[in-house]
Order: structure tokens, then C-alpha cells, then sequence
């Protein structure tokens, strides 16, 4: 997919992991790239999409969600877990062109809602996702399955 910016949106491989590496890593996110690769193969085999929109050389962003059912809603839950781009390239519409593509890669997955996961007290993210659709549902709490030690 091509948009008005000169913008190619397209499907992650595990060949572009050094790359959203380099993004992760910005955001303050250091992953093994080898792992990395690993996780972009088993997103694409499970339900779960990885975008990245690319200009010309390296991602200019990229954004990461899964698909679930729930007992709610007759179809199921798409969810935005990760949605960065690079520094340079913000304050040009980037991330929302990749959220249009969430939705998109969404809607053809057969979801009926799209969600996004935000971090608490991030009023610029909060203002971006009023301004690209999105209403405030709540909050989230995680807890984790391996015993801390």
C-alpha cells in the first residue's frame, strides 16, 4: 500500500529485524535482534500483523498488533501494542497513516474493533489517539506469569 506521502506501508519480515530494532531501541526498548526475528515469524504465523512504513532507506514506523476473540462482541479485537516512529520522521502524519493501515489489516482480519494500549500520564499520545478516532475505554493492568525472584 502507497499513500499520498510517498509512503509504502508493508508486512514486516524477519529480515527487517535489525531495523525495527533500531526503532525499539530508540523508544528505550533493547531487543536481540535474532530473537526479534524469531517473534516477527511467529506474529505473522499467529493472529497478529506487523506494519512498518518505509519511504526509502530504513523504517520510518512501524506498529504491531494482535487480534483476539472476546465473550463481548460478536467478532474479535484487534489491539495496538506497538506503534513508534522514529524520531526524525514525526510531525508528518506517519503514525496516522499506520494506524489507517492497522485498521485496515484489521478489518480484512474480520475485527469489529481496533484498541490501543497507552501508557498512563502520556498527553501527547492521548491527544493522538482522540485526533486519529480512538475513545478512551478504561484502564489496564498487567500481571505477570513467571514467579519474580
Amino acid at each position: 500500500m502507497t499513500s499520498r506521502y510517498g509512503l509504502t506501508i508493508r508486512t514486516a519480515t524477519a529480515a527487517d529485524a535489525p531495523d525495527i530494532a533500531t526503532l525499539l531501541a530508540e523508544a528505550g526498548h533493547l531487543v536481540d535482534t535474532l530473537e526479534l526475528a524469531e517473534r516477527l515469524v511467529a506474529l505473522r504465523e499467529a493472529s497478529g500483523a506487523v506494519l512498518l512504513a518505509v519511504r526509502w532507506g530504513p523504517p520510518s514506523g512501524v506498529v504491531v498488533m494482535h487480534w483476539y476473540p472476546t465473550l463481548r462482541a460478536p467478532r474479535p479485537t484487534a489491539q495496538i501494542t506497538t506503534l513508534l516512529v522514529n524520531a526524525d520522521d514525526r510531525r508528518q502524519g506517519i503514525g496516522r497513516i499506520l494506524v489507517k493501515a492497522a485498521a485496515q489489516a484489521a478489518r480484512v482480519a474480520g475485527c469489529g474493533d481496533l484498541e490501543i494500549l497507552v501508557p498512563p500520564n502520556t498527553l501527547s499520545l492521548d491527544a493522538f489517539c482522540r485526533a486519529t478516532g480512538f475513545a478512551e475505554a478504561g484502564q489496564r493492568f498487567v500481571r505477570s506469569l513467571r514467579k519474580q525472584g
